[in-house]
């Protein structure tokens, strides 16, 4: 019941309009079933020739309470009943009860769909609202919190977890909303029929209740374990398809066959152990109850064979039939809440994604920067991603307009240093500052706004040239486009495909080369025109004549412009500024080109590797 109070504070609030509509329709619904199982008191009357006349007329002002207006109502009803019996006999009785019957129900039948009719944007709701908020959540979280999680497993509780709730918890909703007003109600009836015979039953109530609850429990637990191996499933699709080239190379098919089968062995078992239990909560709910009736039906005869009951042997057929009407409700409501249950587990998991912490901490006024004025700085920076310093005291000044490489061996901290300016990553010790202002102070938006990236890896969109040459610039012509794009010496491959810009380039660009990927890359960030320049190997995947071209247009681009470039090829930064070496997480040596290679160090021997 906590849990079920929580979802509904949680998901209801901005819905609260259609669950009120929801909540006067089936009690309209639960009133016209409760006139229509009326009926048959005096059908049984009728059909066992029970005499009339027993009921006369009473005046309805003479109610002193609520429970005292039912019994008003209910004798002049019979009264008016007995009255038709006599003046146009039974069988036209019978028929007046059987029309009265039919309407009762439709008027029920009808009420029922526009309950369940107002629930069905309160469902639809919930989830869209639910994917909206996961899905900004991913992109605001750091990248740093995405080195630590599996892509197949948060794609995993973006799909999968989303849609066990959706069909687990949502679509449990007009249950939890209608069939405790049925409940209710039926019971308010048959207290005021006979309140010994209902309290008697309450009283076996418990036991039930309990034995649903165990079972409910373990299934949230064994749900959440069979989600978790859902998103391990799905890792391992993503990386197998990721890595096919890599699987195939090397012939290891076998191996990853036996793994995948592996695991579906074990996701196997644990969802028979979840739908078994599940199931369960149908017989043991039915079980439960016509133990319950049978119980009801012997101790409720025995008082009216012995005449000791307060309720007639007509009454108390509308009793077991009101009663009986509970059960369903009772178990639809008990599945309800084995399905609240195993979608629980699944929105557990989608709440660890929406409750992570964000480890780059948001300045409540930070500071507007909207231009480049001067320097960036790197004062006594230190940086780990978790046990290993990865950059150790490392300080640099990136003047405006000037051109900074960064060297060294893989592993030395290049690129770290470089996702550490538009703050991917926040320094342990140090700050890096920007005309003079530590960066975690600055607006983040307009500090990323500043720099244009172009990684080593080059990512494209599953959408057309156009697209991803303008991705993040609003209002982009297409005149800029192919203006971007003839710099980049991507223009010419462009207008060779069917469609031009508009031709989609697959996925992640899978219908591009290496070297077209990068350009396209490269034309993205022209585009962006940013004062400050990143470049992680951007010629790294270019074939030499277009590395060349490109190279001419980068050196073009970055005139007037700062510029830290990463670069394993030392022949593309010899005209660079400043060259920083950088050795095991240190600034080891610094200096133009002709300067380093004097000092027959570090860089020197990175030359000569080179050029041997």
């Amino acid at each position: 019941m906590k849990n079920l109070i929580m979802l509904i504070r949680r998901f209801v609030p901005p819905y609260k309009s259609y669950v009120i509509w929801a909540f006067i329709l089936n009690l309209l619904s639960t009133v016209f079933s409760l006139f229509s199982f009326a009926t048959i008191i005096p059908v049984l009357q009728i059909l066992f020739g029970i005499e009339t006349g027993s009921h006369t007329f009473i005046n309805w002002a003479q109610y002193t309470s609520l429970s005292e207006l039912v019994k008003i109502t209910t004798n002049n009803v019979f009264f008016y009943i007995e009255q038709l019996i006599v003046v146009s006999g039974a069988a036209v009785t019978l028929f007046y009860l059987g029309l009265f019957l039919v309407v009762m129900t439709a008027f029920k039948t009808g009420t029922t769909y526009l309950a369940a009719s107002a629930l069905v944007p309160v469902r639809t709701g919930v989830l869209r609202d639910l994917r909206n908020k996961i899905y900004a959540k991913i992109i605001d979280l750091p990248i740093g919190y995405f080195t630590e999680e599996r892509k197949g497993d948060i794609m995993s509780r973006m799909t999968s977890d989303v849609g066990e709730v959706e069909s687990s918890i949502m679509s449990s909703l007009e249950t939890i909303f209608k069939n405790p007003i049925m409940i209710i109600i039926y019971l308010i009836v048959l207290f005021s029929l006979s309140w010994q015979l209902t309290l008697f039953v309450l009283l076996l109530l418990p036991f039930s209740g309990f034995l649903i609850g165990r079972i409910g429990r373990s299934l949230k637990r064994t749900s959440y374990s069979g989600q978790s191996q859902t998103g391990e499933l799905l890792s391992q699709i993503e990386e197998t398809l990721g890595g096919l080239r890599v699987v195939k190379a090397f012939t290891a098919e076998d191996k990853l066959k036996a793994r995948f089968a592996a695991l579906n062995v074990r996701i196997r078992k644990t969802f028979n152990r979840i739908y078994r239990r599940y199931l369960l909560a149908h017989p043991i709910s039915e079980l439960l109850g016509t133990i319950v009736v049978t119980i009801l039906l012997w101790y409720g005869g025995t008082l009216i064979l012995k005449g000791e009951g307060s309720i007639s042997a007509p009454e108390f057929i509308y009793y077991l039939l009101i009663f009986y009407s509970i059960i369903q409700p009772s178990k639809d409501l008990s599945r309800a809440m084995y399905s609240v249950q195993k979608g629980l587990a699944s929105l557990q998991r989608v709440d660890e994604v929406l409750n992570a912490e964000n480890s780059l901490k948001h300045q409540v006024n930070p500071v507007k920067i909207d231009k480049f004025n001067s320097t960036i700085e790197f004062n006594s920076v230190w940086f780990k991603y978790k046990e290993d310093w990865i950059l150790k005291d490392i300080n640099l000044i990136c003047e405006k307009g000037r051109t900074i490489a960064l060297v060294g061996q893989s592993g030395s901290g290049k690129s770290t240093m470089v996702d550490l300016i538009p703050r991917f990553y926040d320094v342990n010790k140090g700050a890096i500052l920007v005309d003079g202002v530590d960066i975690r102070k600055l607006d983040l938006h307009m500090l990323r706004e500043l720099m244009g990236n172009v990684n080593q890896e080059a990512i494209l969109f599953n959408d057309s040239f156009f697209n991803n040459i303008a991705f993040g610039v609003e209002s982009a012509t297409i005149e800029e486009v192919v203006a971007a794009a003839k710099i980049a010496n991507a223009h010419d491959f462009i207008m060779a495909t069917e469609d031009g810009y508009d031709t989609n380039v697959g996925d992640r660009g899978c219908r591009l080369s290496g070297g077209q990927r990068q350009r396209i890359s490269i034309a993205r960030a022209i585009l962006k025109n940013p004062p400050i320049l990143i470049l992680d190997e951007a010629t790294s995947a270019l074939d030499t004549e277009s590395e060349k071209l490109v190279q001419n247009a980068l050196e073009k681009l970055m005139q007037n412009r700062t510029t830290i470039v990463i670069a394993h090829r030392l022949s593309t930064i010899k005209k660079a500024d400043e060259i920083c070496v950088l050795h095991e997480g240190k600034i080891v040596e610094r200096g133009k080109h002709d300067e380093l290679l004097s000092l027959n160090g570090y860089y020197k021997r990175l030359c000569d590797m080179q050029s041997f």
